[in-house]
C-alpha cells in the first residue's frame, strides 16, 4: 500500500523501507505495514488480558485505577500527539506503545520479581524480553507461523531494554536483529526512543492520580514537587473555585497542565536536537546518541516527582502489603506447576523445557485469574492471609 505521509520527515521510519517480517508475507492493499503490526497487537490475547493486569493497585482493589491495558492506550496516546508534531510515523509509534507491556506478569513489578526469582537457575524473566517472546512466538493465531510475526521496527521497540547476556543470545539466534543494537551501542528508531519516553511521563502522572484516588495521597504532600505545585497554583489562579468545592478538577486540570508541559518540552527540545544533528534519514538517527530527548529542567523535575510517589505510594504499607501477598501467589504458583505439571494446560505441560513452559504460564496470567489458581491448589485467600494483615495494621 503506498504510504504518502504527508507531513512526515526524512527521519521518520517508513513502512516501505521495513526490514521486513521474520516470515516474509504479501503486503496488504488497504493497510501500511505499522498498521498491520497494530491491529495484530490490538487482536492478541496477551493485549486483551492487560485490562486485568496491575500497574500499581491489585486489580480487585477498584474499578477505577490503572490497568496495563488504561496506562498502554494513554502512552499511545501521549506518543501519537508528539509523534505528528515531530513528523514521526504514528502508526509505528502506537503499534509499540500498545505492545510494550505485553510481558508483564501479573501484580506488576512484584509479580515480575518473584517470577525472575523462580526462574534465575533457568535463565531469569524480564517482561521486556518477554512481550518479544509473545509476539514472535507465544501467540497462537495465524495458520502458517506462531506469534504475530511483526516488523523489525515494532519488535525492537517492544524490546525497550535488555542484557548484553541475553542481547548475545538473541545475535546468535537472529543475526542482525532486534538483539543487535545492545551489542553494538546503536538506537533503536526515533518512534521507539518517543514511546519509551512517553511511557515515563504517562505513569508519573497515572500513579498519581491513582494514589490521590485510593486516599494514600493527598495533592498538597506535592507542593514541594515544582512539576506539581506550579501547575496546581496556576490552575488554582485561573479557576480559584476549584479550591473550595472541586477537588477532582482540581487534580484533573493539575495533571492535564502537567502533562501538556512535558509534551511541549519533549517537541521542543527533541526538534532543536533534531536539527543540530542534520539527520538525514531514519538509518541515520540509529548512529547518533539519543536525539529524542526531554530538556535537563524538566527531566529533574520528573525525578523529582518520581522520588516522591517512590517514597509516599509505592512504599506505602498497604500497596507494599499487596506486592509481598502478589509475590506470594507468583512463587506458589510457579513451584505447583513445577511439582505437577499435570495442572497446566496440555500445550504447556508438553513442551521440552518445563520451567520456561510454567514461567509462560504464569506471566500470562490476569491478577484475578492468578488469584483463583491460588485458592484453587492451597485453599487460601492470597490477599487476606494472617501475616499480610498483620503487617498492614
Amino acid at each position: 500500500m503506498s504510504d504518502p505521509a504527508p507531513g512526515r520527515a526524512a527521519w521518520a521510519s517508513d513502512p516501505a523501507r521495513s526490514r521486513g517480517r521474520r516470515l516474509a508475507e504479501p503486503g496488504a492493499r488497504e493497510r501500511n505495514e505499522f498498521q498491520r503490526d497494530r491491529d495484530r497487537i490490538v487482536h492478541s490475547t496477551a493485549f486483551r488480558r492487560l485490562v486485568y493486569k496491575t500497574q500499581v493497585f491489585v486489580n480487585h482493589e477498584g474499578d477505577l485505577f490503572r490497568t496495563r491495558l488504561t496506562h498502554s492506550l494513554e502512552v499511545a496516546q501521549l506518543a501519537r500527539s508528539m509523534a505528528r508534531r515531530l513528523g514521526l510515523h504514528e502508526d509505528l509509534v502506537e503499534a509499540i506503545a500498545l505492545a510494550h507491556d505485553l510481558g508483564h506478569a501479573p501484580y506488576g513489578h512484584a509479580g515480575q520479581d518473584a517470577l525472575n526469582e523462580c526462574m534465575q537457575p533457568h535463565g531469569g524473566f524480564e517482561h521486556n524480553l518477554q512481550s518479544l517472546r509473545i509476539v514472535d512466538t507465544l501467540e497462537h493465531r495465524y495458520p502458517d507461523f506462531d506469534g504475530l510475526n511483526l516488523c523489525f521496527e515494532t519488535r525492537e521497540g517492544v524490546l525497550k531494554h535488555c542484557s548484553l547476556r541475553c542481547a548475545r543470545a538473541l545475535e546468535a539466534a537472529e543475526p542482525g536483529g532486534v538483539g543487535r543494537r545492545f551489542v553494538d551501542g546503536t538506537l533503536p528508531s526515533l518512534e521507539a526512543q518517543l514511546v519509551d519516553l512517553a511511557d515515563q511521563i504517562a505513569y508519573n502522572a497515572h500513579d498519581l492520580d491513582d494514589g490521590i484516588r485510593s486516599g494514600l495521597l493527598e495533592l498538597e504532600m506535592f507542593d514541594g514537587v515544582a512539576l506539581v505545585w506550579q501547575h496546581r497554583r496556576d490552575a488554582l489562579r485561573e479557576h480559584p473555585r476549584l479550591r473550595a468545592d472541586a477537588e477532582r478538577r482540581l487534580l484533573f486540570e493539575t495533571l492535564r497542565r502537567m502533562l501538556s508541559a512535558q509534551v511541549r518540552d519533549v517537541i521542543e527540545t527533541t526538534g532543536a536536537a533534531l536539527r543540530d544533528a542534520n539527520v538525514m534519514d531514519a538509518d541515520d538517527v540509529r548512529r547518533r546518541g539519543r536525539l529524542v530527548r526531554i530538556s535537563e529542567a524538566m527531566r529533574r523535575d520528573g525525578q523529582a516527582l518520581q522520588r516522591q510517589l517512590f517514597r509516599d505510594l509505592y512504599r506505602h504499607p498497604r500497596v507494599a502489603r499487596n506486592a509481598e501477598c502478589g509475590r506470594a501467589v507468583v512463587r506458589t504458583l510457579f513451584e505447583a506447576y513445577r511439582a505437577d505439571p499435570r495442572q497446566l494446560p496440555a500445550d504447556f505441560a508438553a513442551q521440552g523445557d518445563l520451567p520456561r513452559a510454567v514461567s509462560d504460564y504464569v506471566a500470562g496470567m490476569t491478577d484475578r485469574f492468578a488469584i483463583r489458581e491460588f485458592t484453587r491448589i492451597t485453599g487460601r485467600d492470597a490477599f487476606d492471609e494472617p501475616a499480610a494483615g498483620a503487617a498492614a495494621r
